[in-house]
């Protein structure tokens, strides 16, 4: 966030996004009665995905885990963190960043001394102007004052969108799609704004059980169930 822009928002009157009444600046981007009273459905502890009651693993993890220990998100991709995710990621409103990594840090408990953003292919990263993962990453080390490294993770070939794909076609086009740089200490965090299939966190996971990594968690602000194959 520019030093202009954070003079600008001190100076403006902050509303609620939902509501539009005022704010102070420190509860930016809705108010406390609108956030208390947004859905937020129990979830599996493991793969995140919603559940009749919070439980450490639901019958999916138990036949089929993903490759990840523990996920923390702060709701599923529906109103209205679809709206602010969408505005952050692709109108390029960046600097909802720390708002969207201050809802994410109240529900870690334990977080990793490390995290690594999910990488961006530099094509995608020069078309968009900026990796909304790595931006989310470093303002969500700030809230929960761990380390931050942007530059471990690193992905090699530009690949087709996961969206649309069935399940072998997304394996097949993340292969050798990701490389890794530096010694890994043995607990991480990989940062995203939105898990969906979570193919791409797998081939990440990986990657990281090969270099030494024993136990991987995953941050992300959405956590929505994947679509039938």
């Amino acid at each position: 966030m520019s030093l202009m822009f954070s003079a600008i928002l001190r100076a403006l009157p902050l509303r609620c996004q939902l509501c539009h009444h005022r704010l102070d600046q420190h509860q930016y981007p809705w108010c406390k009665s609108c956030h208390a009273n947004l859905p937020r459905p129990p979830r599996c502890l493991h793969c995140g995905l919603p559940t009749p009651y919070e439980m450490e693993s639901c019958g999916r993890c138990l036949t089929s885990p993903p490759l990840w220990n523990r996920l923390s998100c702060v709701s599923s991709y529906t109103f209205p963190y679809d709206k602010l995710l969408h505005r952050f990621k692709y109108q390029g409103h960046y600097w909802l960043a720390p708002s969207l990594a201050k809802l994410l840090a109240t529900e870690i408990d334990q977080p990793a001394p490390v995290l690594l953003p999910v990488p961006m292919h530099w094509q995608r990263h020069w078309r968009r102007g900026f990796n909304h993962s790595n931006v989310l990453a470093r303002h969500l080390a700030r809230q929960l004052q761990v380390q931050y490294e942007p530059n471990v993770l690193k992905r090699d070939r530009a690949t087709r969108q996961q969206q649309g794909l069935n399940r072998q076609s997304r394996l097949s086009n993340l292969n050798n799609a990701f490389s890794i740089k530096g010694v890994m200490p043995e607990h991480v965090a990989l940062v995203d704004d939105i898990v969906t299939t979570g193919t791409t966190l797998n081939q990440l996971c990986r990657l990281l059980r090969g270099h030494g990594v024993k136990h991987i968690d995953v941050y992300c602000v959405c956590r929505t169930p994947p679509p039938a194959d």
